[in-house]
């Protein structure tokens, strides 16, 4: 510390009091770091706040049955016991409702990120009347309880066949979704002009340009798309539950549901949380792998435009 002091009076030939240079350099980096101590403090405590849940789920998945219930609660599972899982997989069909998720939601998915670029690239760089007045009337329909369009479409999907059928889970995939728009859009309007326009100067067409120059700019934007809509998808109950009706069509969302009400397993909660965490995995690993990518797409596609 004094060598400092004496090497800014040397430098620049004027004096700093002891006092002044501890008020001044010191105490606000000891603010600094009991702040951001402080900070990662906070930030730890609610995460693990969050996670609690997830984590008492996967140990509850390994409990015997007789410690779940218990009073005061045990986090600790006395014995280990793996056999939980192979057992629930006995009374649910995982396989038959494990492929048709897979189905839906790789259907689904392809048509979100494919429909939902295509649209937000000419609300973004073609100029059109009411261009803007449209692209509101498209926000607007994120406003609509799903509960009001519920018996219309239904019976829409009922007059042309498609009920028991998973295309009233696909289809609609393929017209867009506002909020996904919205995410491309916004980034899309946030690459500069001056790169199109030398794209046109070099001969390349619009189709060209949006698969060659848009497309791969945009992709954190897309991979946000894509894993939205994953998620949303592979943890929807209420679609396949109006929708499919046979047995054989079912998700694992309605397997899980029916898991609770067997004979026998409405109170094995052991097997219960067991199944849960099957079901959760796959929405954790795709989350984890594509992490870095999901956050900045987020960030980019929220400032830009």
């Amino acid at each position: 510390m004094a060598t400092t002091q004496n090497t800014l009076s040397n430098q620049h030939n004027i004096e700093v009091p002891e006092q002044d240079f501890m008020r001044d350099v010191v105490v606000p980096r000891a603010l600094y770091i009991v702040g951001r101590i402080g900070l990662y403090g906070l930030l730890i405590g609610l995460s693990l706040w969050f996670i609690a849940p997830l984590g008492w789920m996967f140990l509850t998945s390994f409990m015997p049955l007789e410690q779940v219930g218990v009073f005061p609660p045990e986090l600790i599972p006395r014995v280990w016991q793996p056999e939980n899982y192979s057992e629930a997989l006995q009374f649910w069909d995982f396989g038959t409702t494990l492929r048709n998720t897979l189905i839906i939601t790789i259907a689904s998915l392809i048509g979100h990120v494919v429909s939902s670029t295509v649209v937000a690239y000419g609300f973004a760089r073609f100029r059109f009347p009411y261009r803007d007045a449209l692209f509101l009337v498209l926000l607007a329909t994120l406003m609509l309880p799903f509960a009001v369009l519920l018996i219309p479409v239904y019976i829409a999907y009922n007059e042309i066949g498609w009920v028991n059928t998973f295309w009233p889970l696909i289809a609609p995939a393929y017209f867009g979704q506002a909020f996904y728009i919205f995410i491309c859009r916004q980034f899309f309007m946030g690459i500069p002009q001056d790169l199109i326009d030398a794209a046109k100067i070099d001969g390349a067409g619009e189709f060209k340009i949006f698969t060659n120059i848009m497309v791969p700019l945009a992709k954190p934007a897309i991979i946000v798309i894509a894993i939205l809509s994953f998620q949303t998808s592979w943890n929807d109950f209420l679609g396949p539950l109006i929708y499919l009706k046979d047995e054989s069509l079912h998700t694992l969302a309605i397997g899980l549901y029916k898991f609770q009400g067997l004979p026998g397993q409405g109170g094995i909660y052991n097997q219960q949380m067991a199944a849960s965490i099957l079901m959760v995995i796959p929405v954790l690993i795709v989350f984890f792998i594509f992490q870095k990518q999901f956050i900045q797409g987020a960030n980019i596609s929220g400032l830009k435009g």
